[in-house]
């Protein structure tokens, strides 16, 4: 599975797709200049429990490693990920 990478003005998203639809998708929101917004993790019930929303919420940690951003943890998935494994520490707004 390849995880892909769109960007928008306001925002982004990770996602991987499949016939032309999202599988599995996280997406997020710029809330200022060093800071962004993940606001939703989604994954198709043909791939739970695979790791599959690890992967992207991985992969968006080091995006804002990259870019030396903070991320604010809307969504449910990504608050409880940051509250039990300190490996996210460093980017937790």
């Amino acid at each position: 599975m390849q995880i892909q990478h769109q960007e928008t003005q306001r925002g982004g998203e990770f996602f991987i797709e499949r016939d032309g639809r999202h599988i599995a998708e996280i997406t997020y929101q710029y809330q200022d200049d060093h800071t962004i917004l993940a606001d939703h993790t989604w994954v198709d019930l043909t791939l739970r429990g695979q790791g599959v929303a690890r992967q992207l919420l991985d992969i968006l940690v080091a995006f804002a490693r990259e870019k030396q951003l903070k991320i604010v943890p809307v969504c449910s998935y990504i608050e409880t990920a940051f509250e039990t494994d300190t490996q996210y520490a460093d980017v937790v707004a």
